[in-house]
């Protein structure tokens, strides 16, 4: 296998195979935390007590707290309070034959509705008493479903604004590569900006606009013998700073081999890399994922933005 040819062997969101196990103490791991979108529209998600969902006014507060708590546990902040200019989540009720079905209603900030959710059905008995036990039944059952309207919501949003990710490219900065031995800074980030721009997003040389930044970060370490062990690690952070992934390349080369001219090792590097960097912003800016489901055909469906 010449050098190219190992160099396209490496790992790119996901665990390195057939390139040989080495010590990895730089790999990074995109996991579930940093590919999962971001959600729920709003900066945060406001869930008072609900006055409609056949509660007491203390047990009414007391599943405020626990469906907040559940939510932030499935990575939505949400809080049991509310505040002007947050969106809501209204719990509420209906009791038939004996068993309690709680709904789930997202709000704008100007009270309109933007999804529904279902809940789990209680024996109205068991909802009625309010046990801690049968709130947090109810709470942890809700999240998951609530989560996901969420998504679909933030979707049916970016879907409908001209102006969002999910309609135009996404304007991405490729900084500098720092690390590289010989003249990989250069080539590296000149071959990023090169494929990068080939696979659809707007590349460009300064921060000024970018809805993503994309940084280069090369280590070498010297193993026993004449070989070393390159990690290459490519981090994606959005507008506002916050990382959303790391593409992680390792491979074993020849001592020396990169200490001058890489040549087409950084067009191999780049080519593999970008292509995990697009998986990324795809993921972000929900065009990796399915249209939201029409209202007439979903259980957990966005209402459409008015």
């Amino acid at each position: 296998m010449n050098f190219q040819a190992r160099f396209a062997c490496l790992l790119l969101l996901a665990a390195l195979a057939g390139c040989g196990e080495f010590p990895r103490p730089f790999e990074g791991n995109p996991g579930s935390t940093a590919m999962r979108l971001s959600r729920p529209p709003p900066p945060r998600l406001a869930v008072p007590p609900p006055p409609n969902a056949l509660l007491s006014d203390k047990a009414s507060r007391a599943f405020a707290d626990v469906l907040a708590a559940r939510l932030r546990d499935q990575e939505v902040p949400a809080v049991a309070e509310t505040h002007a200019g947050d969106w809501k989540l209204i719990a509420t009720a209906d009791e038939r034959a004996g068993v309690v079905t709680p709904t789930y209603t997202v709000l704008n900030p100007k009270g309109e509705p933007q999804g529904r959710a279902k809940g789990a059905p209680l024996p109205a008995r068991a909802w009625a008493k309010a046990d801690p036990a049968t709130l947090t039944a109810a709470a942890d059952a809700a999240a998951p479903q609530i989560a996901d309207l969420l998504t679909n919501v933030e979707a049916a949003l970016q879907q409908a604004d001209p102006n969002s990710l999910r309609n135009r490219p996404a304007k991405v900065m490729v900084a500098n590569v720092t690390g590289a031995p010989g003249d990989g800074n250069l080539s590296l980030t000149r071959q990023m900006k090169q494929h990068l721009s080939q696979q659809g997003p707007v590349v460009q040389d300064t921060q000024d606009g970018a809805d993503f930044v994309v940084q280069g970060e090369v280590r070498v370490a010297h193993l026993a013998g004449p070989a070393e062990r390159v990690e290459i690690q490519w981090i994606v952070k959005d507008a506002t700073g916050k990382e959303r992934a790391r593409i992680v390349q390792i491979n074993e080369v020849p001592a020396g081999t990169l200490d001058g001219y890489w040549g087409d090792v950084a067009a191999v590097v780049a080519t593999e890399a970008a292509g995990g960097v697009k998986d990324v912003i795809l993921q972000q800016t929900h065009r990796g994922t399915p249209e939201p489901k029409p209202a007439a055909a979903a259980h957990l469906a966005p209402t459409p933005p008015s």
